[in-house]
């Protein structure tokens, strides 16, 4: 069995064709995609999933990642918190920081390809290599929400974006006014990754005792990076006031990634934040530990991704994906997940966050419900197949822009 196929249960032959027609249209194209960390995160979660099925209708599809110092990366992050809105003022070593590296990649990749898929801010000066090459078509994918950027952040990358023939953002709300075309393509998750996929009770029973977690208790969950703008100390202060009213445990999960410099400070902030609590479970995994996350998410009461600023934030749809009640914060593109006290339960603060935890802990229907109304919710919306049916049009109209695309 061809890999594409082992989806149909999920979304139906028809979805399966419209993908293997756009394929035969796009038969040969060589398109590469580039971003900065193959392990950690969402982007690289999906282009693990995505490049193998491309290849498998008829592109050749590749992925590649761009090398950096330890300066690039500590600059990297800060851009990326600047362009959500905190203050930082960049410099001309900044600048030349970014401009060094950039070189660097140019020297070292293979950029000969028809479509130039480029991820996020670390590798869009790539664009560089236009002035020397022609013939390709290069697009900018924007994984995060730069509406409101704190000053000189967006001026920082801007000059470079408007060089791309094509943008591509999460949700109508993160996009910046640009001169190319711009997409609006939601990411997606894979039912039949390790992290998505069914596990008998045997296996996520044997995972929790591996990681010293008892079952004894309700779960409260946030599986997430441990990175300041997913609020891991809000949820911990939440679930104090949460506590107070109903018995519960809680398991903070995540990790870090090869372009992410803060993650191991934030870590021992909110151990110290904890301290020897025996009802809270502070997980550091490894990025590769995608059956454990799976098995973490499967055994919990109730997930919360408490995020404070976000670009889509997958770990909701995979929560809702396996039929969990979610309490969210209300920003990025988590309302696109979740419909409020239909799919899930959108918050804005610690204190409503503690007094949802205490309602659907106390109301397991209720909070049932919400977790089949999320599952659909996902399946009609947020699936591999989609996504990459999304993508294949984006390359269909940027191989073609003065065309009609293909009518399906």
């Amino acid at each position: 069995m061809n890999e594409l196929d082992k989806y149909e249960p999920f979304v139906g032959e028809g979805v399966l064709r419209e993908l293997r027609l756009l394929g035969e249209h796009l038969a040969g194209k060589r398109v590469l995609n580039i971003n900065s960390t193959r392990v950690g995160g969402g982007v690289a979660e999906i282009l693990n999933r995505l490049v193998p099925l491309l290849n498998e209708v008829g592109l050749d599809s590749r992925w590649e990642v761009i090398h950096g110092t330890e300066d690039f990366f500590v600059l990297t992050k800060n851009l990326h918190n600047a362009l959500h809105g905190k203050p930082y003022t960049f410099t001309a070593i900044d600048q030349e920081t970014f401009n060094l590296t950039t070189r660097q990649n140019l020297e070292r990749l293979n950029l000969d390809a028809d479509v130039l898929f480029i991820h996020d801010p670390q590798p869009a000066g790539l664009i560089k290599a236009r002035e020397t090459r022609t013939g390709s078509g290069w697009i900018w994918r924007c994984h995060i929400d730069v509406s409101a950027p704190a000053p000189g952040a967006w001026e920082f990358i801007a000059p470079i974006v408007e060089r791309y023939d094509m943008s591509v953002f999460s949700a109508p709300q993160f996009a910046r006014p640009l001169v190319m075309p711009q997409v609006l393509i939601a990411p997606s998750i894979d039912p039949l990754s390790d992290k998505n996929r069914e596990l008998s009770q045997s296996e996520i029973e044997n995972i929790l005792r591996r990681l010293g977690i008892t079952s004894d208790k309700p779960m409260v969950t946030q599986v997430s990076r441990f990175d300041r703008l997913k609020d891991p100390a809000g949820v911990l202060a939440a679930w104090k006031m949460a506590r107070q009213r109903v018995d519960c445990q809680l398991i903070l999960a995540g990790g870090g990634a090869t372009d992410d410099p803060e993650g191991a400070q934030v870590l021992k902030e909110i151990r110290e934040a904890a301290g020897s609590d025996p009802d809270v479970h502070i997980l550091d995994l490894p990025p590769t530990s995608n059956v454990e996350i799976n098995a973490i998410q499967r055994a919990s009461t109730v997930i919360i991704q408490k995020s404070l600023k976000e670009g889509f934030g997958l770990t909701v749809s995979e929560a809702l994906w396996k039929g969990k009640p979610v309490i969210a914060g209300a920003v990025g593109g988590i309302p696109l997940q979740v419909t409020h006290r239909y799919s899930g339960i959108l918050v804005h603060t610690v204190e409503g966050t503690a007094f949802w935890i205490k309602q659907l802990l106390s109301a397991p229907e209720f909070a049932n419900k919400l977790g089949q109304n999320g599952r659909e919710h996902v399946r009609n919306n947020f699936l591999l197949t989609r996504h990459m049916r999304d993508y294949m049009l984006a390359f269909l109209y940027l191989s073609h822009p003065s065309e009609n695309v293909i009518q399906l």
